[in-house]
């Protein structure tokens, strides 16, 4: 391989490095994602520091999209991902990693993958974005159980329900303790209680939670003692997360199989192209080879489509 090669290469990542690093070192605030689920109440003198901030390409790709239902959705999504990025940053780094991609098998005079360095470079971030999303989701519902056992045991020792949450924020870990001090916050700045349930149910769209909600709602109507209320609602949160932990135990295997099976294909076929081109380009140079890989492609997706639902169970 020559050095212009190698150098094109080294370039192309280390500039997608760069842009990495330049958008996650952005200072950490709330204001974003604040921003993005309505919360305008607190912030009329963050926005000049949020100006500051921004990239002027971020900042040009804000104000094209702004008030697009994409965009909109786009920003609920980074929201609930905790990332710290606008839209338009987010939109900026999509295409830089796409062309990053897509320059990068070109440099490395591979044709026949610039398409699908393109596709992939694409949709890599939102892929980063729904891991970190889901990952998030799956642990504050995991935390939920332990979070109402607190809040409870706070509710029969004569705290009131803000002090009770206020008391999960400060004890709790990360992202449970996160959420309710939003909440918190949001109610000491006269936010109405279910204006702020609906923000956390936006951020943290969990059913066990919308349980909750729903429960302290009916009780700040009706009365009642919440405190028993939360109690019978936390042993069914902690029994279903045991109930779901025993079960992704048992499946493992399934799931393992599930990905090496569906992996498998790409990787021979990419590891083939690499070592003899020409013995792979015979299949996309005659129609016949086309139908073979759009049946492949099919096939292939219809196997992880049956896989994933006999192991994935409902609880």
């Amino acid at each position: 391989m020559s050095p212009i090669v190698i150098i094109g290469g080294a370039v192309v990542l280390i500039s997608v490095i760069l842009l990495v690093v330049g958008l996650s070192g952005r200072p950490a605030g709330q204001e974003l994602v604040e921003e993005r689920l309505g919360d305008t109440e607190k912030k009329p003198k963050k926005k000049e520091k949020k100006s500051k901030r921004e990239s002027a390409v971020g900042a040009a790709v804000d104000r094209a999209v702004a008030g697009r239902g994409f965009a909109q959705n786009l920003s609920t999504q980074l929201a609930r991902a905790n990332l710290k990025w606008t839209v338009g940053e987010f939109i900026v780094m999509t295409v830089f990693f796409a062309v990053g991609a897509g320059m990068l098998f070109f440099i490395l005079r591979r044709m026949l993958f610039v398409p699908i360095g393109i596709l992939a470079g694409f949709f890599l971030p939102r892929i980063y974005l729904s891991i970190r999303k889901n990952k998030r989701l799956k642990e504050f519902n995991d935390q939920l159980g332990d979070a109402l056992n607190l809040m409870v045991n706070s509710l029969r020792a004569g705290y009131s329900t803000m002090q009770a949450m206020e008391v999960i924020s400060n004890e709790m870990p990360v992202p449970i303790s996160e959420e309710f001090g939003r909440v918190v916050m949001e109610l000491q700045l006269g936010v109405p209680f279910d204006t702020a349930m609906a923000n956390l149910m936006r951020r943290m769209p969990s059913g066990d939670m919308d349980l909750v909600i729903t429960a302290m709602s009916v009780q700040r109507e009706v009365g009642g003692n919440l405190a028993e209320v939360l109690d019978a609602i936390s042993f069914t949160i902690r029994e279903r997360v045991r109930i779901k932990g025993e079960i992704k135990a048992m499946t493992a295997q399934g799931r393992i199989t599930g990905y090496v099976i569906t992996a498998l294909p790409f990787a021979l076929a990419g590891l083939v192209y690499l070592i003899t081109p020409d013995f792979m380009g015979e299949l996309f140079a005659d129609p016949c080879g086309w139908v073979m890989i759009v049946v492949s492609f099919v096939m292939i997706g219809l196997g992880y489509f049956v896989i994933n639902k006999i192991v994935s169970i409902e609880v």
